[in-house]
């Protein structure tokens, strides 16, 4: 039987095409959290109401969840189900993944730091590619809505499962590793529960 815990911790990844999916799924693995499959779709195939009904029933936490707009700079099916979720007061974001993308038109998220396709951890922002930019503002089609609530920590990261090979899912998707990692190792309230 299942116990469902009253308040789940939950990272937020705003990508979700196949590509995104296999590198998710296999970084989450290597990280020992549970991801939501059924989250995964370009753009989000379910409402954010039924993306809650299942991390209340995920086996362990952290929760992985991805949502995407599909490229849309407007407020798309992603940002939507973002939104239930950050708002939602069983739901505990630890933090989110920022996906940078090429869209034009958007606001962008200021990031507390990124991780670059080569792994290393940079103060700025970083492109499509995961090279860094000159600015802390990532821009991605399902990140504006992000501005509107109070997220421990923001992590920008490349396309995920791509970045040129270098985050394939063949390799252990190691970019998106690391940024799930990251934010692991500097959640107070993911350390202060396992403590």
């Amino acid at each position: 039987m299942i116990i469902i815990n009253k308040t789940r911790k939950v990272i937020l990844v705003t990508d979700g095409d196949k590509i995104a999916q296999k590198a998710v799924e296999a970084a989450v693995k290597k990280i020992g959290g549970r991801c939501i499959s059924r989250s995964a779709g370009n753009p989000t195939p379910i409402e954010g109401k039924k993306i809650v009904e299942l991390v209340m029933v995920a086996k362990h936490d952290p929760v992985v969840i991805m949502v995407d707009d599909i490229g849309n700079p407007g407020k798309g099916k992603g940002e939507d189900a973002l939104e239930v979720l950050l708002s939602h007061p069983d739901i505990k974001a630890i933090g989110i993944v920022a996906v940078a993308s090429n869209t034009e038109g958007v606001d962008g998220i200021n990031v507390d730091f990124s991780i670059d396709c080569t792994g290393k951890i940079v103060e700025n922002a970083v492109d499509k590619d995961g090279r860094e930019t000159n600015e802390k503002v990532l821009y991605g089609d399902t990140v504006d809505v992000i501005n509107n609530y109070s997220i421990p920590i923001v992590v920008g990261i490349g396309d995920i499962g791509k970045m040129k090979g270098k985050d394939d899912c063949r390799k252990g998707a190691p970019i998106l590793t690391k940024a799930l990692t990251e934010i692991l190792n500097r959640s107070e309230m993911w350390n202060d529960e396992k403590s």
